[in-house]
């Protein structure tokens, strides 16, 4: 009987670890954060932008775009929407001497990715006008001020949007409405911590198991 009753906490013990393991693991794997992410058109296709938009340095006739979204990282981020042609997006901006011309397409996203209570505005596009060693920053503010940036030179808004937050954590147990271009895990990513720790809390479990049933033959 002692033994019986020695063994019963153990693997009580051990089955909520597993539990609380397992949970905690499943939270890991569903977070995304909420922000804007910054592309540069390359070949007609969009690309994940290599600097930030306060030191890319466009060229005259460059495209680039914004996209406000959720994304786990820049493999899984959602490209812009929309017209993406520079002499469609340019077409009512002349050329002028000591000026170049950037298109920008700027893309809020949609409803499902929109903080709690805030409305995305419409996906629109503009051609900024600025001078030839402008940054993509300076010429976004010239066509889509306000802008709003963290103390870590994070852009968080465009056009005053979104009024608050600046790439927050998000619970996503699954695709937004912003259908995602890649769906498997960036490579590279081992086991999560919860993960492990659930395979410790088996390995627990079962220990105490054998311990036990060797308990009731003694």
């Amino acid at each position: 009987m002692t033994g019986r009753r020695t063994a019963a906490p153990a693997l009580a013990l051990a089955l909520a670890l597993l539990l609380l393991a397992l949970g905690g693991a499943g939270q890991a794997r569903a977070v995304g954060y909420r922000y804007w992410s910054f592309w540069d058109l390359t070949g007609g296709k969009w690309t994940y932008a290599t600097q930030g938009p306060s030191t890319a340095r466009p060229s005259d006739g460059d495209v680039q775009g914004f996209r406000f979204a959720v994304s786990e990282d820049s493999q899984h981020a959602v490209q812009p929407r929309g017209e993406r042609e520079f002499a469609a997006i340019c077409a009512k901006t002349p050329a002028r001497h000591g000026k170049k011309r950037v298109a920008l397409v700027i893309d809020p996203g949609t409803a499902a990715d929109a903080p709690s209570g805030e409305t995305p505005p419409s996906a629109r596009t503009a051609c900024a006008q600025v001078a030839p060693d402008a940054s993509t920053a300076e010429a976004l503010a010239a066509v889509a001020s306000p802008l709003r940036y963290d103390t870590n030179a994070l852009l968080c808004a465009i056009t005053g949007y979104p009024k608050t937050g600046c790439g927050d954590p998000v619970a996503a147990a699954g695709p937004t409405a912003s259908a995602r271009p890649h769906t498997s895990a960036p490579a590279g990513h081992g086991p999560s911590v919860g993960l492990l720790a659930g395979g410790a809390a088996v390995a627990a479990l079962g220990a105490a198991a054998v311990w036990q049933a060797r308990r009731r033959k003694g």
